[in-house]
């Protein structure tokens, strides 16, 4: 450890998630994406029959995995990846956490990510004693910088960037000779236009980089759109000679996907009816719950694509968070996603129907109570 790591900023809502619990009628929890849905029945099958797993799982993933991850970011994300440029993760967020450790920076060196951003890419620095810099503008880049973080769509706030964009950020993260990677576990869930009907572009879309990936990872998760949190089923795409290289890392830490794991991701894979499916509950959730934040005078910014809503009503963001912690609502705080979203919270749609109605009902109760 290089030095003192911050306090877990979730141990502060612990006295808004009491408060939440007196509520006549429960808390209801919108304050963590964490899905609710079942996991898919085909996928667990998958699971159930590879739990013979005797031998030590390959670190690089099966060649039947592997060529899954493949022809679905061809199928799904309109990129052409070969088997050899694919590896899974323990999930999206020890890869978020661990990348710069993996690619040897430390001290004296530059870790960027998005300026309203989850937390991890700034631990991820800390973690490797680096400087973590919020940015969203590629011309604001230092020197030092050795890898860039980009997020779209985004958590928290569901903004999408476009291939013009994602293009500029990685000419001027190779003009610095960093590594430019792509978070885009919500790439399946875009609500508004032009994203309802358009692909959300991947940073390694050929519209971004041709067909040279040097330098560029994407990485995506099974979490949401499968429902798959607990299984913590990732991946990550991209530049050969770099995939090699974080391969080769990862094999003496020992991170490696177990087994059954894997063959539940084969399933998850190659089946798209539960994602469809998946896409029609969040975007039912979103129909309920939007309305009843803006007749409460929240304003919803970005949002666009993800399964959060980010809202402000121009208040500090605890303020908000106690206000909805008195009508048994638990929400998560903007002053958790970095220092330029202190009147920002955010809301998830990862809750049953029944706690989206709820939770839309004494919204609205408030209101017109007030």
């Amino acid at each position: 450890m290089r030095g003192a790591l911050p306090d877990y900023p979730w141990d502060a809502m612990a006295p808004y998630a009491a408060e939440a619990a007196r509520h006549p009628d429960g808390a209801v929890n919108l304050s963590v994406g964490s899905p609710v849905d079942p996991s898919p029945a085909g996928v667990r099958e998958a699971l159930a029959a590879a739990t013979d797993a005797h031998a030590y799982p390959a670190t690089a993933g099966t060649p039947h995995l592997r060529e899954a991850i493949s022809e679905w970011f061809l199928r799904r994300r309109g990129v052409r990846v070969a088997p050899a440029a694919v590896l899974p993760t323990v999930g999206s967020k020890e890869l978020v956490a661990l990348l710069p450790f993996l690619l040897g920076i430390g001290a004296g060196e530059a870790v960027v990510f998005p300026r309203i951003a989850y937390p991890s890419y700034a631990m991820g620095a800390a973690l490797v004693g680096a400087e973590a810099l919020a940015s969203d503008d590629p011309a604001e880049w230092p020197a030092h910088t050795r890898l860039v973080w980009v997020n779209s769509p985004s958590n928290p706030d569901g903004r999408v960037r476009d291939a013009e964009w994602l293009r500029a950020a990685v000419t001027r993260a190779r003009e610095l000779g960093a590594v430019i990677a792509g978070d885009e576990c919500y790439a399946e869930f875009g609500w508004d236009a032009p994203w309802d009907t358009t692909q959300i572009p991947s940073i390694l879309d050929p519209a971004v980089v041709g067909d040279d990936h040097t330098d560029v990872l994407s990485v995506y998760s099974l979490s949401k759109q499968s429902n798959l949190a607990g299984y913590r089923a990732a991946f990550l795409a991209g530049d050969p000679e770099l995939v090699e290289r974080l391969l080769t890392v990862r094999k003496h830490a020992g991170l490696m996907l177990p087994a059954p794991v894997q063959a539940a991701m084969i399933a998850a894979l190659r089946d798209e009816t539960h994602v469809a499916a998946q896409r029609d509950r969040y975007r039912a959730r979103r129909a309920v719950l939007r309305p009843a934040l803006e007749a409460a005078g929240f304003r919803i910014e970005g949002s666009e694509a993800g399964l959060y809503l980010w809202a402000t009503r121009g208040v500090d963001a605890w303020e908000s968070v106690a206000s909805f912690a008195q009508l048994g609502i638990v929400v998560g705080p903007g002053h958790f996603y970095g220092d330029h979203s202190p009147q920002h919270v955010r809301l998830a749609l990862t809750a049953s129907d029944a706690d989206i109605a709820a939770a839309a009902r004494r919204i609205a109760g408030s209101t017109e109570a007030g």
